[in-house]
């Protein structure tokens, strides 16, 4: 249907409903519902107005990290046929939807490459063997689509400044531009990436992901812990000549952390162009710096320090909200000595207090039964850490790595996380700076609710919907966490939606309209 007359449509529907009753079971056809009093509008309730279950949070993102270097998740070895690697990736957004997430990191330019048709960068190698060789097809156009199609937010993950996982530049295609630009390369502990205090390097890595960012209707830009290489005994990140020419007085490590901080505002800036809903979010090492370096640092241990280490003055970003989400990643457990998982959420949740950045919590799935500390050959531990992070309103979602991880579903930790935690579905936290318009979309017209069939007009706005079982007449704290949500849908461009309750057990529905940044709308009764 052209955009420009479903609004006429929607209208003109919405208007023949309530003046005649009429509505559409399904596919377009009208049938005749019963006479009846106009529906009921069931408001949002207050924050705090109403009880509400920790175990079924109205709120909560969640998701798995699909990596594809090295082909670690998808694809699961370089040259399968276009539909082989479809399927695959398919496959993880249904489990995505069958462990009732509702979002996907997938990696897309893993190695200074990519999984889209690039103005900038050759075609992945992960994908076909030989990089710069076409796949045949467009995997993120796809992954969009799919996800989509099943209601899930896809974030798009990419990879600031590697190049290569080995040392060798004739491997790498012979366009690919770290081999037209030498002068941008650093060779570091059998890598290869591109050096971020030079200027031309770091903008046109920028470039590459916001070409991604105006194809794509992508939820959001992912960036993991990999910003400056990690430390590697005995050698140096040699960028001596380039802070010759570009320190401007700064310290070195000063210098560094600016160049970093530097490319965090310019794609910031370039989302906030192109795909101004769009999200940016950051999954760092979980430790900005120790309390022994730093007063301001987390009450932990760690060799690392991204702040020291990294050059990524990740507490920076969110006190200066350059970012609208951060999923540090807590990687160990309860207690763990040198970094209490305990003591470092508490920490992020300081942090992001007063702001408004979205705090994620990155879990290690792939510690599970495969780690030297016990408590990780505990099942309950990845779930006690959502009992633990109960604690903290700030907390308001995790992701898990990775993909493989979450289906092995080692020691059925998996499972007890998810019959405890994620009985129900859930929206994704709303982001609402994101929104020029940031009220809530019009509230729906419901046709009727029929044999478990729920059918309402299109509501302008609404990117999907939510829909709530009820027993009994609803009220507002019925909408208030996630225990009567049954259903969130994505709209599908029709003039009529609809829905069909697989448990169709009885009980009133009520159906509310969400759009692409997370604001809810009132309910609307199935008459």
């Amino acid at each position: 249907m052209p955009k420009s007359l479903r609004p006429v449509l929607v209208a003109l529907f919405a208007t023949l409903l309530v003046v005649s009753g009429v509505t559409s079971a399904g596919a377009g056809t009208p049938a005749a519902a019963p006479a009846a009093s106009p529906p009921t509008v069931v408001p949002q309730p207050s924050p705090g107005a109403c009880p509400t279950q920790a175990t079924t949070p109205k709120r909560d993102l969640r998701a798995m990290w699909v990596a594809s270097v090295a082909n670690i998740d998808w694809p699961s070895k370089p040259g399968l046929t276009p539909k082989q690697q479809q399927d695959e990736l398919t496959g993880w957004l249904d489990l995505a939807v069958k462990q009732r997430h509702n979002a996907v990191i997938l990696q897309v330019r893993p190695t200074a490459d990519a999984f889209w048709p690039s103005s900038y960068e050759p075609w992945s190698k992960y994908l076909t063997g030989t990089q710069g060789q076409d796949p045949g097809w467009d995997p993120l156009g796809y992954a969009v689509r799919e996800a989509h199609r099943r209601n899930l937010e896809l974030h798009a993950w990419f990879n600031p400044y590697r190049i290569s996982m080995d040392t060798n530049v004739n491997a790498l295609s012979p366009s690919h531009p770290a081999r037209l630009h030498p002068d941008w390369v650093k060779a570091y502990g059998g890598k290869l990436y591109y050096n971020p205090g030079n200027p031309e390097a770091r903008q046109y890595s920028v470039n590459a992901i916001l070409d991604a960012v105006k194809k794509y209707d992508i939820d959001a830009v992912h960036f993991d812990d990999y910003f400056y290489p990690y430390p590697v005994a005995g050698q140096t990140f040699d960028d001596a000549a380039e802070y010759a020419r570009y320190g401007n007085g700064m310290s070195l490590a000063d210098w560094r952390r600016d160049n970093v901080t530097t490319f965090i505002r310019e794609v910031r800036d370039g989302i906030r162009k192109y795909r101004p809903q769009a999200q940016l979010g950051v999954s760092p090492f979980a430790i900005w710096r120790n309390k022994a370096t730093d007063p301001e640092g987390s009450d932990t241990t760690a060799g690392a320090q991204t702040y020291d280490d990294l050059y990524a003055d990740t507490r920076k970003w969110v006190k200066d909200e350059l970012l609208d989400y951060i999923t540090p990643q807590v990687y160990w457990s309860r207690g763990f000595a040198a970094a209490d998982y305990e003591k470092v959420t508490d920490w992020w949740a300081r942090q992001v207090t007063g702001t408004r950045v979205h705090l994620y919590i990155g879990q290690a799935t792939y510690k599970v039964a495969q780690n030297a500390d016990p408590k990780w050959s505990e099942p309950q531990e990845l779930s006690s850490h959502l009992d633990f992070n109960t604690r903290y309103p700030q907390v308001q979602g995790n992701i898990y790595f990775s993909a493989v991880q979450v289906k092995a579903d080692r020691l059925g930790a998996t499972s007890l996380l998810n019959e405890k935690w994620y009985s129900r579905p859930a929206l994704t936290p709303a982001s609402p700076w994101l929104d020029d318009e940031p009220a809530a979309p019009r509230t729906p017209v419901v046709a009727y609710a029929r044999g478990g069939q729920v059918t309402w007009v299109a509501t302008p706005g609404a990117t999907s919907y939510a829909i709530y079982r009820v027993a009994g007449r609803p009220g507002s704290c019925d909408l208030a966490d996630a225990r009567n949500l049954v259903a969130t849908v994505r709209d599908s461009q029709g003039a009529f939606q609809s829905w069909t309750d697989p448990a169709a057990d009885g009980g009133t529905y009520v159906v509310t309209a969400v759009d692409r940044v997370g604001n809810e709308s009132a309910g609307r009764v199935a008459g």
